[in-house]
């Protein structure tokens, strides 16, 4: 006997034998609820009905409601997953970037689209012109795990991995939000090392400096001095310099804000001579190049050649984003607010803005010797030490 419930809904009944003849009355032929519905296919209305496997309505119900949100949520039909494959992933994941006016989306030089980690996963699934690469159905868990194990033999880093599962994991979850897959496999990223925390004092900026070609000295003296990021500052425009009012406006920035960054005098003095003044301001000609020569002159990172690729050496030490770090550490210890030093780095959260603002341990020390020699400090000591050490800690901070 159905329990009727509101049109389209379904209901859940019972199966019932025929009547004893003796008593009249009904006996049930299973303990079990059956959920039933009706669903659309090739056009025709036809009645679904299941064995919920459920001997309580409640729990039936449940089920009744899991089953007619599968069959509302359009779940594929495994024929047409068969004909989804790697490539149609893949250029649904690029128009997805494209619609969204994402930054990360880049274009080679033959004009393709690509983003950070999308080639390795290329290759690893066979994709090329001519290749559609594996169907959806194929692509698993232990298929991503596969790829992990293969990106580490070839000496691939954690983070890079990563950039690749993370490329991955958003095409499946496009899929499924355009109803082309049921589910998204379960995608397990690598633990990546602690955030980078380097720096570089005043000096070694200078140092620094010395080594680069004159044309890129006024790039790498803004993103000391400003912490901008290295992608706004290369497409900032004559124009948006104000020397009068010694202001760089911001127009094409990560979080689309713009903003407006304070001009250094170094950065001045670099920039007046430079005729003409018009197109865009910073040239970043062989900049990785030219970056590693000059930071392994000034003792800040080195070079490793590769046997296999003796063209193109491998590289430790300081990296550009280390001068996005040191310029916010500057802002903080010259004692800018920090709402303002957020404005002038475009740092839209307080949690990676904390991040940034890096303390060395000269930082620390100074810190705490600011403590030990105020009045409170000095009144402690007094109560708590006796003479000699009173006598050894004064000696040593007149040191």
């Amino acid at each position: 006997m159905a329990k009727t419930r509101a049109h389209g809904e379904g209901s859940l009944l019972q199966i019932y034998g025929p009547k004893d003849p003796i008593t009249g009355e009904k006996k049930l032929k299973s303990a079990f609820w059956y959920a039933q519905y009706y669903e659309s296919k090739d056009g025709k209305r036809r009645q679904v009905r299941v064995n919920t496997q459920q001997t309580t309505r409640a729990k039936a119900l449940v089920e009744l409601r899991r089953l007619m949100a599968k069959r509302d949520g359009g779940a594929p039909n495994p024929n047409d997953l068969k004909k989804i494959h790697y490539a149609d992933l893949r250029a649904a994941l690029l128009a997805s970037y494209v619609a969204q006016g994402n930054r990360s989306l880049l274009v080679r030089a033959d004009g393709t689209e690509t983003v950070m980690g999308l080639s390795q996963l290329d290759k690893f699934m066979g994709y090329d012109v001519n290749n559609p690469g594996p169907p959806v159905t194929t692509i698993s868990t232990d298929m991503a795990r596969k790829f992990v194990e293969q990106r580490r033999a070839d000496g691939a880093g954690t983070a890079v991995i990563n950039r690749s599962l993370a490329c991955l994991r958003r095409m499946l979850r496009l899929a499924k939000r355009e109803r082309r897959i049921a589910d998204v496999p379960f995608i397990e990223f690598q633990k990546e090392p602690s955030a980078r925390r380097g720096f570089i004092t005043d000096k070694q900026f200078g140092a620094l400096i010395k080594n680069l070609p004159t044309h890129l000295r006024p790039l790498i003296a803004l993103l000391f001095f400003c912490g901008v990021r290295l992608g706004e500052a290369l497409a900032i425009q004559w124009d948006q310099i104000d020397f009068k009012a010694g202001l760089i406006r911001l127009y094409d920035t990560k979080n689309d804000e713009p903003r407006v960054v304070p001009l250094p005098s170094l950065l001045r003095m670099l920039l007046q001579p430079i005729e003409p003044k018009s197109g865009r301001v910073f040239d970043a000609t062989n900049l990785r190049k030219e970056w590693m020569t000059a930071c392994e002159a000034a003792g800040l990172g080195r070079k490793i050649e590769q046997e296999e690729k003796p063209y193109d050496p491998r590289y430790e030490g300081l990296t550009i984003h280390d001068l996005r770090r040191s310029a916010v550490r500057n802002l903080v210890r010259a004692g800018v607010p920090e709402t303002v030093a957020m404005k002038i780095s475009g740092h839209k959260t307080r949690s990676v803005f904390d991040r940034y603002a890096i303390a060395s341990e000269t930082d620390l020390r100074s810190a705490m010797s600011r403590v030990e020699t105020n009045g409170l400090g000095e009144t402690l000591v007094k109560l708590a030490l006796p003479a000699r050490v009173k006598k050894s800690r004064k000696l040593l901070l007149n040191q």
